[in-house]
């Protein structure tokens, strides 16, 4: 989880690689109308939200055994209903400044979300609650450091 540009498609492949699971790109989930609301630079809302949400939620509970998600999961309540389809989601946040997370963005390219929508996405960011199972990972380090804490964090786990 975490806001674009955070890393989460670069960093859950890796991860998933290391864990020997599926990965998947949420962002391949979104309805066609979410992408061009977003290419466009608009928002989305919680209630354009809503099906993507119950698609990645399927996703997950359809990988019992294990699998790695990108998705910003960026509220509370976004985490609850993936819960609602896989009770036992571990969340990894990817968490760095709205300026590093800004210069990463600016330099990637081929994404329809633009950067224009990231401080947005900073107002919607709720971080973990210490009831919801998860952990977060500054992502300031390089990819390999992200991925070696991660995983470190998530077999440490079980």
């Amino acid at each position: 989880m975490g806001v674009s540009g955070s890393g989460k498609s670069t960093v859950g492949a890796a991860v998933a690689d290391a864990l020997g699971v599926p990965f998947e790109e949420g962002d391949d989930l979104h309805p066609e109308a979410n992408v061009r609301a977003m290419s466009a630079g608009t928002p989305l809302t919680d209630e354009s939200r809503a099906g993507w949400l119950d698609e990645v939620g399927r996703w997950l509970a359809s990988h019992p055994a294990g699998g790695v998600i990108s998705c910003s999961a960026l509220k509370r309540s976004y985490r609850d209903r993936l819960r609602r389809h896989a009770p036992d989601v571990v969340f990894l946040h990817l968490a760095g400044s709205p300026e590093l997370v800004a210069r990463r963005q600016a330099e990637r390219t081929g994404h329809f979300m633009p950067a224009r929508l990231l401080p947005s996405q900073y107002a919607d960011l709720e971080p973990l609650e210490a009831d919801e199972a998860g952990y977060v990972v500054d992502v300031a380090a390089g990819p390999e450091e992200v991925v070696e804490a991660a995983v470190t964090a998530l077999t440490s786990a079980g």
